[in-house]
């Protein structure tokens, strides 16, 4: 089975990490240099921001290739191979939208940083959303921001995040997108921008089908790439929807279920 493999892509939080934010590093490195001389590549696929992403895998993420930002920033190993780029009007559209709800806390994420608006945030979700994205700073005003627009990353209230999905699914019609991970937590992504069309932009630069590829995740903003992939894995800690999405379903996060059903793919060595 493993020689047919060619791309393992991995969502990161609720799947690859425990709670903690760690995960079982030699491990991982001796199940990588086995993929390796298969000739698969490993691909981080989540909605963090590369900077957080990359410093996960401290001296070896050039080894790596990730899809970021729910697809909007996408690297084979040290190649960038696709930014997106919102359009100031809907960049601006979008701003005026969230000002509406002051509950709704608001990052917009650029290629060279996120950014979180003085005034509106407190420094406490500040410093909590550094945990995401460690390339932060603070604006006095978004539509100020001068940088190549990816997305954008709202937190609402938890109970809320249904409401707010669908409410930005009406009102932006089409000119972005809201995909969510659970929990208040909503991105606002380029039409078309998700976990699977940047799989798909590696596949193509890569020769591969999606046939070949493996993926692993556990929310929401994992079906595309669950779907597209032609064997994937929902996390026993995944809701429902997403377990349908997938064909089948391995240990929790906290049980190192990806690390687990890698060693089972690739051969205890």
């Amino acid at each position: 089975m493993n020689n047919n493999i060619k791309m393992v892509a991995v969502d990161m939080d609720g799947t690859f990490v425990r709670s903690d934010y760690t995960y079982d590093v030699p491990r991982f490195k001796r199940i990588l240099s086995r993929m390796k001389s298969a000739g698969c590549n490993f691909v981080v696929a989540s909605g963090n921001q590369y900077y957080q992403l990359r410093d996960l895998f401290p001296g070896y993420y050039d080894e790596l290739s990730f899809v970021a930002e729910n697809g909007a920033f996408v690297k084979d190993r040290k190649e960038l191979v696709f930014t997106a780029n919102m359009p100031k009007e809907t960049v601006d559209f979008v701003i005026d939208i969230c000002r509406e709800y002051p509950e709704i806390k608001n990052v917009l994420c650029g290629v060279n940083s996120a950014y979180c608006e003085s005034g509106t945030v407190s420094q406490e979700f500040f410093e909590r959303t550094n945990i995401y994205y460690h390339r932060l700073q603070w604006t006095d005003d978004l539509k100020k921001v001068n940088d190549q627009i990816l997305k954008f990353a709202p937190t609402v209230p938890e109970e809320k995040t249904d409401f707010y999905y669908d409410m930005f699914r009406e009102r932006l019609n089409g000119k972005a997108e809201p995909t969510t991970s659970g929990h208040g937590a909503i991105d606002l992504i380029a039409p078309g921008c998700h976990k699977a069309s940047g799989l798909k932009r590696l596949t193509e630069r890569w020769g591969i089908s999606p046939e070949q590829c493996v993926a692993f995740g556990d929310g929401g903003n994992d079906i595309e790439m669950l779907n597209y992939c032609g064997c994937s894995y929902a996390m026993e800690n995944a809701p429902q929807n997403v377990k349908n999405a997938a064909r089948y379903v391995c240990p929790s996060n906290e049980e190192d279920g990806v690390l687990v059903t890698l060693e089972k793919i690739f051969g205890e060595g």
